[in-house]
C-alpha cells in the first residue's frame, strides 16, 4: 500500500509540473486562435503524463528498455492527441469565421445566412440567435422604412394643406384691410371656417404627436356601447343629413366596456366623419356593436365603392389619404392614424376590410371583466 501512494505521489508531482507549465502556456497565448489552444490543451494532457510516468518509472528503477517502451507510446499518442486538437481546433475556426462573415454581412445592412456545413452545438445555438436577431433588424428597418416614408408624405402633404388657407386668408384679409372686399360679412365668415379647418388640423397634430410620445393618458369607464354609439350618432347626424347620407345605428347592442368616454367617441367620431364623406348621397353608413367570444367590435360600415387591395394595409397609417376619390379637401391623413393610436392604448386594434359597396372600419376592444 505505501508503494502505491508512493508511485501516486510522484505520478502527481510530475502532472502537476506539467499542468502549471501549460497553464503559462495558455495564459501568455490566451489572444491567440482557440486551434493554437486546443494543441497546447492536447500537448499539456500528453506531457503530464508523459512526466507522471517518468518521475514514476525513476522511483521504480525500471529498464532503460522499459523506460524507452513506455515513452515511445506516450509519444505516439502525443502525436495523435496533437493532431486531433490541431484538426477540431481548425473546424472551430472555420466555422467561427464563417458566423463572423455572416454577421458582419447582416451587420452591415443584409440578412443573416447559417453556415450549410455542420458546427458544433455551441456554434449551431448561436447562429440560430443570430438568425432571429437577423429576423427582428430586417423587421425593424422594414418598420423604419416605412414610418419615414409615412412621415415625409405627412410633411409634404402638412405643408401643401397648410398654405392653402394661409394664402386665403392672406388674401382676404388684405382685401378687408384696403377696402375692396365686396362683401365684408362673407369675407369674414370664410375667414372664421379657415380658422377653424386649421385650428382642427392643429389639434389633430397634437393629439398624434402625443400618442406617438406615449403621453396620452387613459381615464377608462365603464360604460355601455349603446350610450356611446347613441351620442356619437346624434352629433354626426347634421353633417349626414348636409351630405345626403343616411345613419343607421339598429345594429347596437348594449354590451359594457371599460374605454376612455372622451377618446373612445373620437374614435368614433373620425370614423363616421369619414364614412359621411365618402358615400354618395342617397347612400347609408352603418354603426353596429357586438359581443365576440372573446371582444366587443364596434363597426362602421360605408358606402365609399371600397379601398383598393394594395392600400388597405396602409389605411391606418399616418399621413395616407388614398385615391383622390377618398381624399376630402379638408383632409389630412390623420383622422384614421389617431383611430388606430388610441383604440391601441385601449389595448385593441383597428381594422378595415371591403364589403360589397363600400368598407367596414373595425374598432375590436378586449371583453370587460364582469
Amino acid at each position: 500500500m505505501q508503494d502505491i501512494l508512493l508511485i501516486a505521489l510522484y505520478a502527481f508531482l510530475g502532472a502537476a509540473l506539467a499542468g502549471l507549465l501549460g497553464h503559462g502556456v495558455l495564459h501568455l497565448l490566451r489572444r491567440r486562435s482557440i486551434a493554437v489552444s486546443l494543441g497546447v490543451v492536447a500537448a499539456v494532457a500528453v506531457i503530464a503524463m508523459l512526466a507522471g510516468t517518468l518521475a514514476v518509472a525513476q522511483a521504480m528503477f525500471l529498464s532503460d528498455h522499459d523506460l524507452y517502451v513506455v515513452t515511445l507510446v506516450v509519444a505516439v499518442a502525443a502525436v495523435v492527441s496533437l493532431v486531433t486538437a490541431l484538426l477540431l481546433g481548425r473546424r472551430l475556426v472555420v466555422g467561427t469565421q464563417r458566423l463572423a462573415l455572416a454577421a458582419r454581412e447582416f451587420g452591415d445592412g443584409g440578412t443573416f445566412a447559417a453556415p450549410s456545413d455542420p458546427v458544433p452545438a455551441e456554434l449551431a445555438a448561436l447562429s440560430g440567435e443570430l438568425a432571429s436577431t437577423s429576423a427582428r433588424l430586417a423587421a425593424s428597418r422594414q418598420r423604419e422604412r416605412a414610418l419615414e416614408a409615412s412621415r415625409r408624405e405627412l410633411v409634404a402633404w402638412i405643408s401643401h394643406d397648410l398654405r392653402t388657407p394661409l394664402a386665403g386668408l392672406r388674401a382676404m384679409s388684405e382685401a378687408l384691410e384696403d377696402g375692396v372686399a365686396p362683401d365684408t360679412a362673407r369675407y369674414h365668415r370664410q375667414i372664421r371656417t379657415e380658422v377653424d379647418r386649421l385650428n382642427t388640423m392643429v389639434g389633430d397634430l397634437f393629439e398624434l404627436s402625443r400618442i406617438h410620445a406615449g403621453a396620452l393618458a387613459l381615464v377608462p369607464a365603464r360604460m355601455s356601447t349603446h350610450d356611446l354609439v347613441g351620442d356619437v350618432l346624434d352629433g354626426a347626424d347634421p353633417l349626414a343629413r348636409e351630405h345626403g347620407v343616411r345613419l343607421v345605428g339598429d345594429r347596437v347592442a348594449a354590451v359594457p366596456v371599460e374605454v376612455d368616454g372622451k377618446e373612445m367617441t373620437r374614435v368614433l367620431v373620425n370614423l363616421l366623419v369619414n364614412a359621411i364623406r365618402h358615400t354618395p348621397p342617397d347612400g347609408t353608413v352603418a354603426v353596429a356593436a357586438e359581443q365576440r367570444a372573446d371582444c366587443v367590435v364596434l363597426s362602421v360600415t360605408d358606402g365609399c365603392g371600397g379601398i383598393p387591395a394594395e392600400d388597405l394595409s396602409r389605411v391606418f397609417d399616418t399621413g395616407w389619404r388614398g385615391s383622390e376619390a377618398r381624399t376630402p379637401p379638408a383632409g389630412a391623413g390623420l383622422g384614421l392614424a389617431i383611430v388606430r393610436g388610441i383604440v391601441e392604448a385601449h389595448a385593441g386594434r383597428a381594422e378595415v376590410r371591403n364589403v360589397p359597396g363600400g368598407c367596414c372600419f373595425e374598432v375590436i376592444l378586449p371583453t370587460t371583466a364582469t
